[in-house]
């Protein structure tokens, strides 16, 4: 009996895995390979396409929004056209039948927890504002826990007494608990002698005030927000990047949203707040930890115009993780106030009332509010910021089919960056440091403001940011004796997310180096760089936890 011969005839046009270099395999581990082959042609590579010219329209968008902002900030340069110029108004001086009686009442709130390094700055700071002493009131508002020693508390207790046998009228208020956080704390305002007051300025505890602060600004709209400037900018690296961030966050954006549309997100801080524009508004709420923008946002939904004016010496966090707590409550909470903001004015039984107060907005501050404010500045710029150079850019070597606009990864990146030194021009030698940084820090912003949207995991969370004092102690004790407790403190400098992006770059770049003759591998290699010096705490200063 003859034995059949099967002849196999393979179809030349497609490749066989031996020509492709790839090692005899079965059949079930190559109906695998092909399939993830089938995948990434069908799924990956289009939704990677997809992806980069999201990114690309996205960050045009933002381009167009900095020179935007840019170009009205210039303007109001170039046309002298300041607050103080448009709204001029004239100083207050005493009435000679009226006497004092002719300055409104101001009370000055400083909301504070845990803050004994620094407390007895801005309380002396504002017990030193010019105002005639009785027609000001000076409320301190502590949330401190058992961490303020018993010599802390007493020292405290102390300065208020030495102010009071000076003639301020200084309140001293503390609560049970902290509810509400600092929205909470500033329901100060509801006790009995705040209700003769006209007006109210907020001060955090590290802010020092000038002494002319309620003078330059009590006499003008429903609320006044001073500059934060820095005192603290070049103690290291990390400050100055702070420092150009904040700068053109003040000098432009606020400046260009006060000059254009008569509004911009309160601070928080270093502000001077009409009372009636805060009860009509509904007062402060809890709702969110962003309590300040809440607030802000409901007020110009009436109708209340905000003017930007003058400067404040504030200090700046100087540890990456009080910044990076910072960032969180600042890129996380908005999502979540757009949300319940819409949906109350959805769901609330008084729709028509909602109506009759938007009509009082015009269409142009309206639409600044959701696209600009909200959408391009809290959501599109964290995003793409992030994913766009650290997440896309990166991967893109391992598939070569996806092509890449060289405008949205040259001109567009470069001309944001100058645009946002435009604040700082004595740090324009660290424009590049300043771009990694700031790629490196929307890694936080892009994380939260996802969950901001959906509301999930740390959404409501407060960390109050370290205050470091005028004199930190910077540095460990206790010799090189081992302890599990030393051991912990010293792995509390490294940050996890932070190394793990930077060993992802590393091996983004190795690949790229090792197959590709593009030059992505150089912009990779110093990102990657920079993730992983912010990830083993070598950026701002390293402050122990203590006990």
């Amino acid at each position: 009996m003859k034995r059949s011969h099967h002849v196999r005839v393979r179809d030349e046009r497609s490749p066989s895995p031996r020509s492709l270099g790839w090692p005899p395999i079965s059949i079930g581990r190559g109906r695998i390979l092909l399939t993830l082959n089938q995948s990434r042609s069908v799924v990956v590579v289009p939704f990677l396409t997809f992806t980069v010219w999201v990114c690309a329209v996205e960050s045009t968008i933002l381009l167009a929004e900095k020179v935007f902002m840019g170009s009205v900030s210039l303007l109001e340069k170039i046309l002298r056209r300041r607050s103080g110029r448009i709204y001029p108004c004239a100083p207050l001086v005493e009435d000679e039948e009226l006497g004092t009686a002719a300055y409104p009442m101001v009370i000055v709130q400083i909301p504070m927890y845990n803050e004994k390094e620094v407390y007895h700055l801005s309380i002396g700071a504002a017990c030193s504002l010019q105002w005639p002493a009785d027609r000001l009131v000076v409320q301190v508002l502590d949330d401190s826990t058992a961490f303020f020693s018993s010599g802390v508390l007493q020292d405290l207790v102390q300065k208020c007494q030495k102010w009071l046998a000076k003639g301020v009228d200084l309140t001293y208020e503390t609560r049970g608990d902290r509810r509400g956080y600092k929205a909470g704390a500033l329901e100060g305002m509801k006790l009995s002698y705040f209700k003769e007051c006209d007006y109210v300025a907020i001060f955090d505890a590290d802010f020092q005030p000038e002494s002319d602060f309620l003078i330059r600004t009590v006499p003008l709209f429903a609320l006044v927000q001073a500059r934060w400037k820095f005192v603290k900018a070049n103690e290291c690296l990390m400050t100055r990047m702070q420092e150009m961030s904040m700068d053109y966050h003040f000098k432009v954006e606020q400046e260009s949203g006060s000059s254009a549309y008569a509004f911009f997100g309160f601070n928080g801080t270093a502000g001077v707040w009409r009372t009636h524009a805060i009860n009509e508004a509904g007062g402060w709420k809890d709702r969110t930890t962003v309590e300040d923008m809440d607030l802000a946002i409901r007020a110009t939904l009436l109708g209340w115009k905000f003017i930007y004016l003058g400067d404040v010496k504030v200090p700046i966090p100087s540890t990456f993780k009080a910044y990076r707590n910072q960032q969180h409550r600042w890129s996380c909470e908005p999502e979540t106030l757009v949300w319940k903001i819409a949906m109350e004015i959805v769901n609330n039984k008084f729709l028509t009332q909602y109506i009759v107060i938007l009509q009082k907005v015009s269409l142009w501050r309206k639409f600044y509010l959701m696209y600009n404010f909200f959408l391009v500045r809290r959501i599109i710029f964290h995003l793409v910021t992030f994913c766009y150079s650290s997440i896309v850019i990166p991967t893109l070597p391992f598939f070569p089919e996806v092509q890449i606009p060289f405008w949205s990864i040259g001109y567009i990146p470069i001309m944001i960056t100058l645009l946002n030194c435009v604040g700082t021009p004595r740090s324009i030698h660290l424009v590049v440091l300043s771009f990694l940084f700031e790629n490196v820090m929307s890694l936080h912003p892009s994380k939260v403001v996802i969950i901001g949207l959906l509301e999930v995991g740390r959404v409501n969370e407060w960390v109050v940011t370290k205050k470091l004092g005028p004199n930190p102690n910077m540095s460990q004790t206790g010799g090189c004796k081992f302890s599990w407790n030393a051991i912990a403190k010293y792995f509390t400098r490294f940050h996890l997310l932070e190394l793990g992006v930077g060993i992802y770059l590393v091996v983004c770049t190795s690949y790229n180096y090792a197959h590709h003759k593009n030059y992505y591998f150089i912009f990779i290699y110093l990102q990657s760089l920079a993730f992983i010096i912010v990830g083993v705490g070598y950026v701002g200063i390293f402050i122990p936890n203590s006990k």
